[in-house]
């Protein structure tokens, strides 16, 4: 199986709003990334939370020729015990290629990234409930019908619809974001996982060397500015569906922990192929730029894409 490149983009269709729901792109190679990246990239003025085409012009795209000079963070909090040996092997070949084609590897910190993971599942989990509660049967999704013997209530027939359409990890992420925008526990859950995304993009913010159009970047020293991060993109490979490990268990809430804070901090990332870990499955890793650095990104991504051709 060829390994794809994927894309998470923030500013293309989704930017001002705090959602985590934003558009994917799984590609073969990073033209094709780049081309559907091109067409999905537009403003649409029905759409309020779309980036202006005012702000569009404004934004960086730095058209590479090469890796020379490119300073690439590398975050010391994306290498978890739970990492994979072997994927941290492939990942360390490729900062050695990245580094002859002339990169400039800066070790580099994001201390908030330890609560990421919470946060991520709290708020996402308040989303799915929030966006989900309109799928009743009624106006959106298909109706359960209840059998003669059903005696119930209105409540009861949407309960009915929604437990019969919805699998076990949906409905699990619903019951949960249900608790967490409770009265009860929406200061504890709800407010306390947007403090930490606030915190997780200060950081982000702190380390490259471009400002955040939409937020005041902390000032720091140039040499501890970078113009992309790279990490690995999951602790392992891609389960097998039969494997008990890909679902009802924590081990798989843990593959989202490197991907989470780009996420939350609403920047975007690409996945890019890199080797194969021991049991033979394709690998990658992650390359983040700051909001808005998109076009620029992709360009960065071709380049690299370029230097493992080169020696692999």
């Amino acid at each position: 199986m060829k390994p794809s490149y994927g894309m998470i983009s923030r500013w293309g269709v989704v930017s001002f709003a705090d959602s985590l729901d934003c558009v994917g792109i799984l590609a073969r190679d990073s033209e094709t990334l780049s081309t559907a990246f091109d067409i999905l990239s537009v403003h649409d003025p029905a759409d309020p939370t779309c980036v202006t085409d005012e702000i569009r012009v404004g934004l960086p795209s730095n058209d590479y020729m090469s890796l020379d000079g490119i300073r690439i963070g590398i975050p010391m909090e994306y290498f978890p015990t739970e990492l994979d040996v072997s994927i941290t092997e492939e990942f360390s070949k490729g900062l050695e290629l990245l580094r002859k084609a002339g990169a400039k590897l800066v070790p580099i910190s994001l201390p908030s990234t330890r609560y990421a993971l919470s946060a991520y599942y709290v708020i996402s989990s308040a989303e799915a409930s929030s966006n989900l509660a309109r799928y009743d049967g009624v106006e959106y999704g298909e109706h359960a019908e209840p059998d003669s013997t059903f005696n119930g209530t209105v409540g009861d027939i949407y309960a009915l619809t929604r437990s019969k359409n919805f699998g076990a990890e949906v409905k699990r992420r619903i019951l949960l974001g249900t608790y967490a925008l409770t009265a009860a526990a929406f200061d504890n859950y709800f407010l306390q996982a947007q403090r930490l995304r606030l915190r997780i993009r200060a950081d982000f913010d702190r380390v490259f060397e471009s400002p955040n159009p939409l937020a005041q970047s902390e000032g720091g020293s140039p040499q501890d500015k970078v113009d992309y991060i790279l990490h690995p993109s999951a602790i392992r490979t891609a389960p097998k569906l039969d494997d008990p490990s890909s679902s009802n268990s924590l081990e798989s809430y843990m593959q989202d922990i490197l991907t989470v804070p780009a996420s939350l901090a609403g920047l975007p990332s690409v996945s890019i192929p890199s080797g194969s870990a021991s049991d033979g499955w394709p690998i990658g890793i992650s390359l983040v730029g700051q909001w808005g650095s998109d076009r620029s990104l992709l360009r960065a991504v071709m380049e690299i894409e370029k230097a493992f051709h080169q020696e692999r």
